[in-house]
């Protein structure tokens, strides 16, 4: 458990906004002693924000790590369960709802598999860690009237989410899924999934839509900020989970 959170930690300070942040703070300190290797780094710090922050930009890095189109429901025919993915964050207590509540990008995994589950009549399993599975469970039951069949709340990162699902799908018979999660993390939850044996169809949300062309999609937000931190952490991640896989740093089951 230690090295989860370690992992979490470096993530945070590696990724934007804290990297360049800290690229920017290395070149403050160097401001006096080193003027001009100083300056650079501020202006990369700078450059780089700013680029990031930017619809446009962020539209282009998202690009970068989609890979799937929506659901073709020509491939539903024989899937026997849909696995929704935790990520996208959570509040262990939502005083409007007086209990756990998924944020906005949870809930957003959890409003899709509910509709799929409409539609196919297919059982649920919610996978995510600890509190992240309960609010994923209460918000399903509050706001979908959906009872998930089946709840992993020991998967802490996208490796155990698919061992973890895979032991609960082969004791009940169940070989192939509709798999839900965010469309730049698919690549990686496929991969995860189907290395743990797992038949896999593809559903993801939040894909890119195209935009027309405003003057204020080159005008930083946070938001913009936000899509570029997570599809450049998928676009690191992918390789590093290949290398995991070949260097056989993780267990399989």
């Amino acid at each position: 458990m230690l090295l989860l959170h370690l992992k979490m930690i470096l993530r945070m300070l590696l990724l934007p906004p804290a990297g360049p942040l800290l690229v920017g703070f290395i070149g403050l300190l160097l401001l006096r002693r080193r003027p001009r290797t100083a300056r650079v780094l501020l202006a990369c710090t700078l450059g780089v924000l700013w680029l990031l922050a930017t619809p446009a930009v962020a539209d282009a890095v998202t690009r970068l790590a989609e890979h799937f189109p929506p659901l073709p429901w020509s491939e539903v025919r024989g899937a026997q369960a849909i696995v929704i993915l935790g990520g996208g964050g959570q509040r262990p207590f939502a005083p409007e709802y007086g209990g756990p509540a998924a944020e906005p990008e949870l809930l957003e995994r959890l409003a899709y598999g509910a509709y799929l589950a409409r539609r196919t009549n297919l059982p649920v399993l919610v996978t995510g860690f600890g509190i992240e599975a309960a609010a994923m469970r209460a918000s399903l039951q509050r706001n979908f009237d959906l009872d998930p069949r089946w709840v992993d709340d020991q998967s802490f990162d996208t490796f155990q989410n698919a061992q973890n699902s895979a032991q609960i799908l082969e004791r009940n018979g169940i070989h192939r899924v509709l798999l839900v999660t965010r469309d730049t993390h698919m690549w990686r939850a496929v991969h995860e999934f189907t290395a743990a044996g797992v038949d896999v169809v593809p559903a993801p949300v939040d894909i890119l839509a195209p935009h027309a062309a405003e003057v204020q999609r080159y005008l930083p937000n946070a938001e913009a900020l936000n899509r570029s931190t997570e599809a450049v952490y998928e676009l690191i991640g992918d390789p590093v989970r290949a290398l995991l896989a070949a260097t056989h740093l993780r267990r399989q089951h």
